[in-house]
């Protein structure tokens, strides 16, 4: 009888991992297929000055450059993005400056970078509730934000996405016959519902700044050496082939009146035979041309990009 019953359990056992087997195997399946394919370089990235567009925290005392709010929030997207591991980000929030920088060195983009974000807090309110019975009282403090990204393009100033994300963060304290704990004014609750907010909007940020084309200058070529900005802090490797394009002719709509660049054209191939430079700003490639023909000395109207 003993025998009969070890049986039993046994098939039993073996009914369910044959049950089991199968799903494990499609969910290791998925976690392949989940993962991104192709070669997929970091973008350079600045964050603009967030601007605070509510009253709250406002004053005489205070302008805009002062403003805790458009700070925390700036800070906090900085904080994600950089976490994310996809992106160089830069700083860049005076744009004054940046644009003094330019006319001093005769550029018109923002050192390198592909992509600027902008930003304000556009809803933020406090409030506070309470209950009072005979034996217990209960407090609870309420934040709720509400932020718009902007994505702008800044080779030609176009914001090319805008997103909006809002959250609220809550802290609650309560007593019974005076014992319990007790809150004064939460000033973390601001920082916690900002965060809320730019968590609601950051994955849909990093999928369109992913979807992005990443591009470099070439800085020299000599013989059949060609130097390229970029290096290893963006996911360049030794060995990596890149192609060199060059950028389609810029010509103005007679209906719309904007500038529309005709596609480019590939017209060589590199291969990354060693890296140099030691911080995000200084770094770069030595390439070989292995095919195509480029001009001695620094090229324009060239970029160098990947493989789609």
């Amino acid at each position: 009888m003993r025998h009969k019953r070890y049986t039993f359990r046994a098939i039993i056992v073996a009914l369910s991992l044959l049950l089991i087997s199968p799903i494990s195997s499609s969910f290791a399946e998925t976690q392949q297929i989940a993962k991104p394919s192709g070669k997929k370089l970091k973008l350079k990235v600045a964050i603009g000055r967030f601007t605070n567009e509510t009253n709250y925290g406002k004053s005489l005392l205070r302008d805009n450059e002062l403003d805790p709010l458009g700070k925390q929030a700036a800070d906090i997207l900085t904080a994600y993005l950089t976490k994310s591991e996809s992106f160089l980000i830069f700083e860049r929030p005076d744009l004054n400056k940046i644009m003094k920088e330019q006319k001093h060195t005769g550029g018109s983009n923002i050192i390198g970078v592909d992509t600027l974000i902008v930003g304000s807090v556009i809803e933020f309110g406090r409030s506070t509730d309470g209950k009072r019975g005979i034996f217990n009282k209960k407090k609870v403090q309420k934040a709720h934000a509400k932020v718009a990204i902007r994505l702008v393009d800044v080779r030609t100033g176009l914001v090319f996405h805008s997103a909006t994300g809002s959250g609220e963060a809550t802290t609650a304290t309560s007593t019974v016959l005076g014992v319990g704990s007790t809150a004064k004014y939460d000033a973390s609750l601001n920082d916690k519902a900002i965060s809320i907010a730019i968590e609601d909007l950051i994955e849909e940020l990093v999928t369109q700044l992913s979807g992005r084309t990443w591009k470099t200058d070439i800085l020299k070529v000599a013989g059949t050496t060609a130097y390229i900005s970029g290096g290893k802090r963006q996911g360049l490797k030794i060995g990596d082939t890149l192609i060199v394009m060059k950028q389609g002719e810029v010509i103005t709509s007679n209906q719309s009146g904007f500038d529309i660049t005709l596609p480019a054209e590939k017209i060589g191939e590199l291969k990354v035979v060693s890296l140099f430079g030691d911080n995000e700003t200084t770094e770069g490639a030595v390439t070989k041309i292995i095919s195509g023909t480029l001009t001695e000395g620094r090229p324009e109207g060239l970029f160098v990009t990947i493989e789609k």
